[in-house]
């Protein structure tokens, strides 16, 4: 297909092992998505959203909406019987997606005045998250502004940014987030 002229390299991603392929026109990328990808890889297009190298980039790159904006439609696509309608249930969906990424994950990391529910590290990031149902993303954020969760990693270099993310025991997802840099 590479030497006929329907695709081209555009790039490489030497730490997942992928190449990025792109389609001289869309009736080639039609003809390609629909009928070639489902028999020659594993990915369909149904599952392409949450691959999980989108959400390293993501997070890597420090766009915190887009990764959590993705993390809401992963929780959307959880079935009902499933949610158990407690922080920790959100809490361990966070954690296990962070693992799946291979990032340094932390839950529930005690400091001298409380627990952060979870600390994340990137090479150029250190995140910081407080979990909230039945209280608010500004009350998550305060929660790490009056408990130091911060202090430690001062020093480290990395860009801190703290995340309040809200939980909806109602809709059964993320409501909303903020985040300070």
């Amino acid at each position: 297909i590479y030497q006929s002229g329907y695709l081209t390299i555009k790039g490489y991603n030497e730490r997942f092992q992928n190449y990025l392929l792109e389609f001289p026109n869309d009736e080639v990328r039609y003809g390609f998505m629909s009928f070639l990808v489902p028999f020659y890889t594993g990915v369909n297009n149904d599952d392409q959203g949450f691959y999980i190298g989108r959400f390293v980039e993501e997070l890597e790159s420090g766009d915190c909406d887009a990764f959590l904006t993705r993390l809401q439609a992963f929780f959307a696509d959880f079935p009902y019987e499933l949610n158990a309608k407690t922080e920790r249930h959100y809490q361990v969906v966070f954690y296990l997606v962070f693992k799946l990424m291979g990032q340094f994950t932390q839950a529930e990391v005690k400091s001298a005045k409380g627990r952060a529910d979870a600390i994340v590290k990137t090479p150029k990031y250190i995140y910081v998250f407080e979990f909230k149902l039945n209280g608010t993303a500004e009350e998550a954020l305060q929660q790490i502004e009056d408990k130091g969760y911060l202090i430690p990693y001062q020093a480290d270099g990395r860009e801190v940014i703290k995340l309040g993310v809200e939980f909806s025991a109602e809709e059964r997802n993320i409501s909303r987030w903020l985040n300070v840099m």
